[in-house]
């Protein structure tokens, strides 16, 4: 008769050690996975104040050179001002003359956090250069930043 035996050479790992390393690993899974669960929105608020910050200047390094501010946000990306309409923060209309532009003051008008170009600009009034966020959501709301 054979008899069974096994390998007792101390060679490769018993079944505690594995059940070891598998509760670390999900120990460590459990810490590192609610850390970057939320990263998709940070960057996407990153990318907001990033825009925002862009806009903003822009619209105060055309004030400062022509005294006003567009009627549009478009007129930033303008290599002459056209017939843009300008104002100054009081709301009062601007002449502004072709040696004092000294745009396109941004590429392209960048996009809102939820993908769309459309931003509030208000031209009018007390908030004249004003420009937010038009996107909904966020702490706070996106479109008090």
């Amino acid at each position: 008769m054979h008899k069974l035996s096994f390998n007792k050479s101390g060679k490769g790992f018993t079944l505690v050690e594995l059940l070891i390393v598998i509760i670390i690993i999900a120990v460590l899974a459990a810490i590192a996975i609610p850390k970057f669960s939320n990263s998709s929105t940070r960057s996407k608020e990153s990318a907001l104040r990033s825009n925002l910050k862009i806009l903003r200047n822009a619209l105060e390094l055309c004030r400062a050179d022509v005294g006003g501010f567009p009627s549009v946000l478009p007129a930033l990306t303008l290599d002459a001002p056209g017939a843009t309409t300008f104002k100054d923060g009081a709301g009062t209309a601007v002449t502004i003359t072709a040696a004092d532009w000294r745009g396109p003051y941004v590429q392209e008008i960048p996009t809102d956090i939820d993908g769309d170009t459309s931003w509030t600009y208000s031209f009018t009034g007390a908030t004249t250069g004003k420009v937010n966020s038009n996107a909904t959501g966020g702490t706070p709301a996106y479109n008090t930043w």
